[in-house]
Formats: C-alpha cells, structure tokens, sequence
C-alpha cells in the first residue's frame, strides 16, 4: 500500500468539473485471474474550464490501451500515477476509450470491483469506481451507462448491472455476456455489476400508475429459503413511498444482491441494490426479531434512496448528507408506521444520544455537512446519517407535515436529474413555506450537540406559569464559538391529575440565546414536559426532582418523554449507588416501587413496556460521564438489577408466564414481536440474579424455542448470568447447529464477545482460532473485535490496558488489508479523553504506535492524528 498523503479537500475549494462525461459504454469480461474493462466516454469541455488537458481518477489500474477521438495515444502523451492518469492535450468534444486490467481476486479493500467467494461484485460509494476504470470519480459527474457483462456461463450464469436489460447471448469457449442499459443519468458512485452462481427469487409489484415491476432477488443458493421476508419489505416500501411521497419506481426491473463480504450494510445502486447478507437475509428460526425490524429499515431504506440520492444526488460529498439524512429520516418514518411511533422514536434516540452526542463531543466531531475531510469514508458518520436524518425531522415540525410534503414535492421536481446540495433543500422548503430558514440552516454548518438549559417559575398569586430557556453550545475542533441554532421545542404542562392542560404553544421555537415563555391563568404548579418526542437533537437541562420524574414516568401522555423520565431517574438511582449503596437506599426502593406500578397498571402495549423496564445502557452511562469509572458503572448498573429482581421476582414471572406463548408457525407482525420481546426483556432481568427458577426457563426457552429471537435471547441470558458451565453448554450446541450458516454464526461470536460477565481478553483471542472467523470478512471482525472493543466495556478498560494494545495491533493489521474497516474499528481508543489519567495515558501510547506504522492509510491516518491533537 502507498503511504497515505495528508492532502485536505475543503468545501470552500470546490469548483464544478473542467469536462462533463455525457454516456459511459462499459465492457467488463470477467476471468479468474482478473477482469479486462474496455470503456468508451463521451465527453465534452465544461465552457472554457480548464487547460485542455484532463485528468481522470485511477487507482491500482494496469493500462493497456488508451485513444482519444480516434488517435491511439503512447507514453509521451499523458502521464500516469498511482492516482490519476493525466492526458497532455484532449479537444473540447470526443471519445475516450481505455482498455484497463484489475485484478479484483486480490482486492480485499471490497472497493471497486472485487470477489466474494465465487461471486464479482462491485462497491463504489464513495470512490470505488476508480479501481475500475480511470474516469471522473465525482458526484457531480452523471452520465447515462450502458453496461455489456461476459463471464464464463457455467461459473457465472447470472450476470447483472444498472437498469434494464437489453441483449444477451452465448460466446465461443462457453463464455456468454448480457448488455444493460440505465436511461437515467447517475453518477459513477451508483454503479454495480454482479456475476455468480446465484438462487434467484422473483415477484413484482404494479405501481400507482399501473405499470409492472420485476422484483427479483439473487441470493447464494443455500440462502435461498431466506428471501421472503425481504420481497415483501421491498412491496411495502415501494407502496408507502408512492402515498406518502408520491415517488413512483422508474425501471422495468428492480434487484438486490446478498453478499457475504461488504463493508457496510447495502447500496442503493440504481436499480441493482447491493446488501451485506445479514441484511437482507432472514427467516424465523435463523434470524431474530431485531434482524427482521433492520431488515426492515434497510431494505426501506435503500429503496427510497431511488429518489433521494439517485434521481436526486449529492454535489459533492461534503453534501452527503442530503441523501443519507433525509433518507434515514424517510425510513423511520416507514419503520414507524410499521410498527409503533414512540417506541421507533425511542430506539433512535437512544443510538444518537449515546453514540452520536459521543461523537459530536470526540475529536472527530464536524458539522452535518463538514467543511473537509482527508478520507472521505470516514464521513459516513452517526452525525451525518442519524443528526442528519433529524435535522430534516426538525424542518417537518417546524413547518408541519402537509408543508413539508409540498417541500419534498418542489426539491424532487426542481432538481430530478441534477447534483446538488443541502442549501438546494432547505431552499425548496423555504420557498414552499415562505419562511426564513437561514439560522436554522447552522445545524448543518455547526458541530456539536447544543445545550438548552430551562428552569421553570410558577407566581401563584398571578396564576402565571413560566419557563426560561438558556442555549450553548460547546467548542468542537475548529469550531470554538457557535450562534444561536433555531431549536424547536415540542412541550406540554402536566396539571396535578397527570392531564394535559391546555396551552397556547405546544411548539416553542428557540432562536436567541435566551428566552422566556410565559402561560397565564395556570391554577397549580404543573410538571413541565419538554421536548416532547425528542424534538431537537439537544442536551435538554431541567432540574427535575425525583417525584416529578416519578410523576412524569407514570403519567405523561408522550411516550418518549414518559420513557426518557424513567431513563433519567434510573441514571440518579445507578449514580447514587456509585457513591454509597448504603445512602441509595430509598432512591432504588422508589425507582422499584415506579417498576411494581407499571407491572400492576399495564397501562401501554408490549412494546412501549418493554422499552419502560430496560434500564440505560452502559455506554449511555459512560457517555454521560465527565470521567467514566466503567467498573463502577458495570457494578451499580447490575447490583440495580439484582435489586428489581429480588424485590419483584414474581411479577416479573408472571409477566414473563404471561407472554410465553410459543405459535405454530410463528408470527412475525409487530404484536407477537412485541410479545416476545417483553418476555426477553424479563428473562434478561431474571439473569442480574439467577437462581433455579431462572436457570429452568431459559434452559427450557432455549432448548424448545422455535424462533431465533427466543433461542438467541435464551443463549444470551445465559451467557450473561455468570452460569458458566451452563452457557458453555449452550454456546457449544448452538455453535454446532449454526455453524455453517454464516449470519447465525456472527450472533454467536457476537453474544460472547460483548458479554462482560464471560468475555475476557483472551476468549476473544481464543474466538479468532474458531475455524469461521476471518480477518479478511468485515461481518466477522465487527461481531468479534468490534463488539468487544465497542460494548464489552469492563474488560476492554481493564487497568493493564491489554486490550488496548490488541485492539491497535487489529488496526494495523486491517489497515493493510481493509483500511475502511480498520479506521472505524478505531473508534474506542479515540475517547481516551473521557477516563482517568491511567488509562488516557495507555490509549494515546496505542494511538501514537499506530500513527508510527509505515504506510499508514488516509483513513487511518486521519482519525489518529484528530485523535491525538
């Protein structure tokens, strides 16, 4: 690998290409040495841009052949490196065509073209493209492609890429090809081919306009009972997006391809959909009820991609945004209607607050559209995917759904076929409201998660009830000094009976570092509800006491703030237990008398309980920490949990009795995931304080469960609980059903390495002997190292800081092999500033190590060095 160059892109730096390429033809013929690519480029001059010379992308691309308008061109005609290839003089108008040799067998990067097992397969998001072929790999660069595959037929009969296909046939030496067309302009990120020994699944979907669709799915042929669940996630999506968009598809045919070895979750390539197989792969005794809810999301999710961020594209990748956060805020919106809005809205703001509010407070903070980046993949971050998602979530409250679907309508319509940026959408909702949206427009200009601090005051005398709300901001790298951001508040007053009053502004919207909100005629002091269904990605500051989070936890009509109540309060209870156990004690006697009321009125469904008795995470805990005594943390949050086991072990039992209905063949809507998700939820309770009772259930789930959400949850309950003859057990009989099915097989490393109570340093490295793993297999190193580093947090920080040189040694391991995945697994030792001295002084002795590796990627290289200044 070339030593990585420390060059900065800039936002500020960016100027439109000095040609356009109109029609791309590509000829990709595909051995098993490696793949020969001819491509013919129409192209033409942007204006008077440029010098007459052009420059095209390259990497690792052995060049056989190049001609410019008919001239074949040598040496002395252009200059090639490891980057680009430079041609000398090129007329304003003219074809380019390029003969160049890959070799994707060895391509372990997963970018560009490269091969999964027997299967080619392609990922160009973000620059993949230039491993290909040497073209303009930009955004901003859309062409219309046609694209001829040829492969051996008996290796790869199944041969695919963009749009539609147009031709095909048989060659000499059993070799065949098949043509593709895609009408519509795209940029090269949006590229695919695929070609393999492959099971297909077809169905097809009538759009509102009455044309045919061909739904089809290609999956590896032991996978191929696998693909129900999927097809019918793909008919839903297609029909939501049609009423609640109004986005009908625009091909004849529309496909996704599962493979087992990619670097992120899927790619909505135009029409031809890419998905790691854990994502797309799923049926009821190999996949939980979690894996079908992602599944879900991410099928929703690259599907409504076909209009924001295909039709419509991003400028440039500082615009990553515009696709991605509108997107993820599409697909929860779909995921909502599917299931159930609180309990949607509380999952997502449980990942943003403890992991991207993390990341805003880290060294790799930067704004919603950064102003620049070293390696452009390590921006497809929480902040511009999830804050993202909800900074457009904030202009649909502010201008109200009916509004904003008006300002969806326009960006579509305005800008179908065109690159742009996020200053384009905000403009088309400004111009369908007729509101000023140039402050709020600083959520994607500033970095960092705004405090908003609220005190109330209640005048008895005059009846007048009012709030004071205070924001900042807190400096991030470049970014010392931050403006008001325009925050709007979702609130409600609670009157002494737990109902609602009536109040004139249930949407206060925050623009001033100041400001006040007065409500008169209030009889009583009420309990206020702020920020209701998590309006603005902020820091929310209100001196609660005990009995109003009480108060709140039982009676507040918003779900979210009703959960986020018992949330806060279970945070004092864990925190005071930190301090002294012996003084907690009336604190945790409250909190399990909150948890006997809501296991006697039931009052919400399955789902919304479930959500009420899971206490915060440990990494919710550690990122609220100044300074983080994971141990301490660990200990108060289970000795918590042993407490609610004791005191209502036995209707935690009859809820769990209750709820252990087992169907035949098992259902797989939203009640009956809501059923045995509250039924696991109280097995995990059961297991802070196992005795026999628990021990007879989950052995008794575990070996009759007829779903993988019971058998896994089972398996976890038991490696959780400290059993460890009995989990061994369990983990050796599920190693030897699952083992050859690889999705089932990433739970089971999963479920030990992030287990604190069985996962030592050592297990993990004992996990990297099992004959399935592979460092090469991105599935793999996340389910392993990844979910040791990044969830089994007792024993990653153990004091020796063992784990910590284990995890740089795996960085520099995979930045030879897979730099993406090696710059994202770094992520723990980047929040060495959030513990005690000891261990700060450990990690940036790894980070430093690391930084003093020969040949070191762009996308290592970058989060170190923010790490360490």
């Amino acid at each position: 690998m070339r030593e990585a160059s420390s060059n900065i892109t800039y936002l500020k730096d960016y100027t439109a290409p000095a040609y356009w390429i109109d029609r791309v033809d590509l000829d990709v013929r595909l051995y098993e040495d490696g793949a020969e690519v001819h491509s013919r480029l129409q192209m033409r001059r942007n204006g008077d841009a440029g010098d007459g010379s052009l420059r095209l992308d390259g990497e690792e691309l052995e060049l056989r052949e190049l001609v410019v308008a008919g001239r074949k061109l040598d040496a002395t005609d252009y200059v090639q490196d490891e980057e680009s290839l430079l041609i000398h003089q090129v007329p304003d108008k003219f074809e380019l065509q390029c003969i160049t040799w890959i070799r994707p067998q060895d391509n372990k990067r997963l970018e560009g073209l490269y091969k999964s097992s027997s299967m080619f397969c392609t990922q160009c998001e973000a620059e993949g493209f230039r491993r290909i072929t040497f073209f303009l790999d930009r955004p901003d660069v859309m062409a219309e492609f046609t694209t001829r595959v040829e492969a051996d037929k008996k290796a790869y009969p199944v041969l695919l890429a963009n749009g539609n296909p147009v031709d095909k046939g048989d060659l000499d030496d059993g070799r065949h090809f098949v043509i593709w067309h895609d009408p519509f302009p795209k940029p090269c990120y949006l590229f695919a081919l695929v070609a393999g020994d492959l099971h297909l699944q077809e169905d097809s979907f009538t759009t509102c306009s009455g044309r045919e669709v061909d739904l089809r799915i290609y999956v590896d042929h032991k996978n191929a009972d696998k693909c129900d669940f999927a097809l019918d996630c793909l008919k839903r999506s297609m029909r939501w997006d049609e009423e609640v968009y109004g986005r009908e598809y625009d091909l004849d045919i529309f496909m996704i391809v599962a493979v087992d070895d990619f670097n992120m979750g899927a790619m909505e390539n135009k029409g031809l959909n890419i998905f790691n197989s854990s994502c797309v792969l799923a049926k009821p005794d190999a996949a939980t009820d979690a894996a079908y809810q992602r599944i879900e999301a991410i099928v929703a999710h690259e599907y409504f991609h076909n209009w924001s961020g295909n039709r419509v594209t991003c400028r440039d990748w500082f615009q990553l945004s515009l696709k991605e956060g509108f997107t993820v805020f599409r697909d929860a919106q779909f995921s909502a209607d599917m299931s159930s809005e609180p309990v949607k809205r509380i999952d997502d703001v449980n990942l943003l607050r403890t992991a991207q509010f993390a990341e805003d407070a880290g060294p790799m903070a930067h704004p919603v559209r950064p102003a620049s980046y070293m390696e452009i993949s390590n921006f497809y971050t929480l902040t511009v995917y999830e804050k993202g998602a909800e900074v457009v979530g904030m202009l649909r409250t502010l201008l109200g759904a009916e509004t904003f679907r008006e300002g969806s309508d326009l960006y579509f319509e305005r800008h179908d076929g065109q690159a742009v940026t996020t200053d384009d959408f905000v403009a088309a909702m400004a111009d369908v409201s007729g509101r000023d949206l140039a402050q709020f427009k600083r959520w994607y200009t500033q970095a960092g998660t705004p405090i908003v601090t609220v005190q109330g005051d209640y005048d008895a005398e005059s009846k007048r009830y009012t709030l004071r709300f205070e924001q900042s901001c807190p400096p991030s790298p470049g970014q010392v000094e931050k403006e008001p951001f325009h925050i709007p508040i979702a609130l409600g007053l609670l009157g002494p009976d737990g109902k609602d009053l009536s109040i004139a502004e249930p949407l206060f919207e925050l623009r001033d570092a100041t400001a006040e909100l007065v409500f008169e005629g209030v009889e009583s002091r009420p309990v206020p509800s702020l920020l209701r269904g998590f309006s603005a990605p902020v820091r929310l500051r209100y001196d609660y006491s005990d009995a109003d989070l009480l108060f709140l936890m039982q009676h507040d009509s918003d779900g979210f703030n009703r959960w986020d109540a018992g949330q806060t309060l279970a945070t004092r209870v864990i925190h005071a237990l930190m301090e002294d156990a012996q003084l907690a004690e009336d604190s945790i006697a409250a909190f399990v008398e909150a948890y006997r009321h809501l296991l006697s009125k039931r009052d919400v469904d399955n789902a919304m309980l479930c959500k009420l008795l899971m206490l915060p995470s440990e990494a919710y805990l550690i990122e609220q920490a100044d300074e983080a005594d994971v141990k301490a943390i660990y200990d108060a949050r289970e000795l918590l949990k042993c407490r609610i086991v004791r005191a209502l072990e036995s209707e935690l039992l009859q809820l769990y009795v209750a709820n252990h209905v087992q169907q035949e063949p098992p259902r797989l809507d939203f009640e009956a995931m809501s059923e045995r998700a509250l039924k696991n939820t109280v097995l995990s309770l059961l297991a802070a304080d196992p005795g026999e009772e628990f021990l007879a259930i989950a052995k008794e789930q575990f070996e009759r469960a007829n779903t993988m959400t019971d058998s896994f949850a089972a398996l976890s309950a038991l490696v959780n609980s400290g059993m460890r003859s009995e989990a061994e057990s369990a983990l050796q009989d599920f190693y030897q059903r699952w083992r050859h099915d690889n999705q089932v097989l990433e739970q089971w490393f999963s479920v030990q390495a992030s287990s604190p109570a069985y996962a030592s340093l050592a297990t993990i490295r004992q996990l990297m002997n099992v004959p399935e793993f592979e460092i090469t297999n991105p599935n793999k190193v996340r389910s392993v190292i990844g979910a040791f580093c990044m969830q089994n947090h007792v024993n990653f920080h153990a004091e020796r800081g063992e784990a910590y040189a284990f995890l740089a040694d795996r960085v520099m391991q995979l930045d030879d092999l897979n730099p993406q995945i090696a710059s994202r697994l770094l992520t723990p030792l980047t929040r060495w500033r959030k513990y005690d001295a000891g261990r700060q002084q450990l990690m940036r002795a790894q980070l430093q190590r690391i930084h003093g590796k020969e040949k070191l990627s762009k996308d290592v290289r970058e989060v170190v060095e923010k790490s360490l200044a």
